[in-house]
């Protein structure tokens, strides 16, 4: 595997989840795969998860890891092309990218939607920069459009704790008071349509996703309907995709917080959750707080899913 940036890299799931559970039981015993090779880890955006779980997957792994934060520390990038850069930006990515390369070996790119031109976004502008210009094979911890390290990781989650063979997996829109990226959930999306699950999205009016991440997922407007016999109910805001109103907030209706009430409409499910997570907004205390929250299992197999996709990236130089 060359570059990861959606779920057509990881190729066949099942094998992708079994190597994952297979690390998950030795998760150093790949140690020479990485040795005198260096991971760098640029962030255009904030990180939490993302950045510990990708740099403790790469130690697994013997590398060596270098964290560039584009906002703080380094010169500010113009991304553009053609531009008369008489601004604040004095350097173009276009020869920060290829510089970057000459450092490492593997490139981890982290670049959320800026909300300014759909298309930018949509074409993934940033990511494919790095891919066309590095020389080194690139991963997304987060990009414009999708979070494939995320989904990996809810999809093994899901694998370790589901009790039927198909079960029901709902991905639900919930109020936020800012505009967030649509990355989270058309990634889970895209990543739940490729499983034998039966995967519905719920979301009000003016909320639908992309059709080609919604893809053949029962799309309900009412959140009660869709979570009636749910085994797994994965939370998240978005922003509208729809134009004129893309990247905005539409409503923040807290008719749509998951709540016990809402929760005691599923099969007893799981509760599901990226992070971070607004609390009393997304989902009230008492559901994170359950013992049906798999927020912090989810969270930690962050690290194994990083470790699979370096593994696989590293076997390929």
């Amino acid at each position: 595997m060359r570059n990861f940036t959606t779920v057509d890299d990881i190729g066949d799931l099942h094998n992708a989840v079994k190597q994952a559970l297979e690390v998950k039981q030795n998760r150093f015993a790949y140690q020479n795969l990485g040795r005198n090779r260096t991971l760098l880890m640029i962030f255009f955006n904030s990180s939490l998860r993302t950045r510990l779980s990708t740099q403790k997957a790469a130690m697994n792994l013997g590398m060596n890891t270098i964290v560039l934060d584009v906002n703080q520390g380094a010169w500010k990038l113009e991304t553009e092309r053609g531009v008369i850069m008489d601004g604040d930006k004095p350097e173009h990515l276009l020869e920060a990218i290829p510089v970057m390369g000459c450092y490492c070996d593997v490139i981890g790119v982290r670049a959320f939607a800026g909300f300014t031109s759909k298309d930018d976004d949509y074409s993934e502008k940033i990511i494919n920069q790095f891919i066309k210009y590095s020389g080194r094979p690139v991963f997304s911890m987060e990009a414009a459009t999708r979070h494939p390290l995320q989904s990996f990781a809810d999809l093994i989650t899901i694998e370790e704790y589901k009790t039927v063979q198909r079960p029901k997996v709902v991905l639900t829109w919930a109020p936020h008071p800012k505009a967030l990226p649509q990355a989270v959930p058309n990634s889970f999306a895209e990543w739940m349509n490729r499983t034998d699950y039966e995967f519905v999205i719920a979301n009000p009016e003016g909320y639908d996703l992309a059709p080609q991440f919604v893809g053949n997922a029962k799309v309900y407007h009412n959140q009660d309907e869709a979570l009636r016999g749910a085994d797994f109910v994965y939370a998240k805001n978005w922003s509208a995709y729809q134009d004129p109103n893309y990247g905005k907030v539409i409503s923040t209706d807290r008719n749509w917080t998951i709540t016990t009430e809402k929760m005691a409409l599923t099969n007893n499910a799981y509760f599901m959750h990226c992070l971070p997570v607004r609390r009393n907004m997304i989902v009230s205390d008492d559901v994170i707080e359950s013992e049906r929250s798999l927020v912090i299992p989810e969270a930690a197999n962050r690290e194994i899913s990083a470790q699979v996709v370096l593994m696989r990236i590293l076997q390929s130089l």
